[in-house]
């Protein structure tokens, strides 16, 4: 009797583990792609009720997690329009500009709406949709000591951050300027502040807005290089989720959906200082 009882016990035992462990995999499922690194369908993340958007926090006005602790910016107004059209819950998750292809190529997310400029390199690791808004480059520097010209960067310091079009073109086309480079855009900017560096490059939409929001600080070069695109991007090969968002994007142009979407994240920092022509692409049109 007792040998009874222990192989009995041993069997509830057992049982036990086999249905835990088969409840685990079943609330697994829905994320068993993005742990994988394969790209979800549109029917898993409908089903899981939530879409994942790698977005900056810390590039305001675009993305950036304010006083209460959530995301705001005009590339997050998108992304919780984007939630709406899907009907699912959004969950953002922070990104640095270096890191934002790894994000999708891993599965980490689904879209990334982190001001990613579209460049021929970058279309190489991830498929990009069509663009909401257009940029190019400027610099930002103390107004005592104002860069007004790229060669008055010569045997000073420029900051950017790193995996960002500006690295790649002062890389490319000025090699003897000495770049200090950082992951985020907060340290970036932290480095210009306490005067790590002599000037601070990136999309000149960015540099404009901080510029206005930090006294003593102006944009000299307002435009360097050409006038380039800001797209959603998703993994590498995800035609479903791309012609999605294309649709979407398309469908939103009828409805002046970027102006609204500038008028609300964009021109209570700008003012006058830009307009919305200037940045907005609707429809995915880039007027000239």
């Amino acid at each position: 009797m007792k040998t009874l009882h222990k192989i009995t016990t041993f069997l509830s035992v057992l049982l036990f583990a086999v249905l835990l462990g088969a409840c685990s995999q079943q609330s697994s499922n829905d994320n068993t792609s993005q742990a994988s690194g394969t790209a979800r369908s549109l029917e898993e993340i409908k089903k899981s009720g939530k879409v994942t958007i790698g977005v900056f926090s810390d590039k305001k006005p675009f993305g950036y997690v304010d006083e209460n602790g959530d995301y705001q910016g005009y590339d997050v107004y998108f992304g919780n329009q984007l939630g709406k059209e899907l009907g699912v819950k959004v969950k953002y998750v922070p990104v640095d500009a270096a890191s934002r292809a790894e994000y999708l190529v891993s599965g980490k997310v689904d879209i990334i709406l982190a001001n990613f400029t579209v460049t021929k390199e970058r279309a190489q690791q991830v498929d990009f949709a069509l663009p909401y808004m257009k940029v190019s480059l400027g610099v930002v520097s103390p107004k005592k000591e104002l860069i007004t010209k790229v060669d008055q960067l010569k045997g000073k310091k420029l900051i950017v951050s790193k995996g960002t079009t500006a690295e790649t073109y002062f890389s490319k086309h000025y090699p003897d300027i000495e770049l200090v480079k950082f992951d985020q855009y907060s340290d970036a900017y932290a480095a210009l502040l306490d005067g790590r560096g002599d000037a601070f490059s990136t999309d000149n939409t960015e540099v404009l807005a901080w510029s206005l929001e930090n006294k003593g600080y102006e944009v000299g070069i307002t435009s360097l290089g050409d006038v380039e695109t800001i797209a959603p991007a998703v993994q590498k090969g995800n035609k479903e989720l791309r012609s999605f968002i294309n649709k979407t994007i398309k469908k939103l142009g009828k409805e002046n959906f970027f102006h609204k979407d500038f008028d609300e994240t964009l021109k209570p920092i700008y003012g006058d200082s830009a307009k919305p022509d200037e940045i907005v692409v609707e429809g995915g049109q880039v007027k000239k």
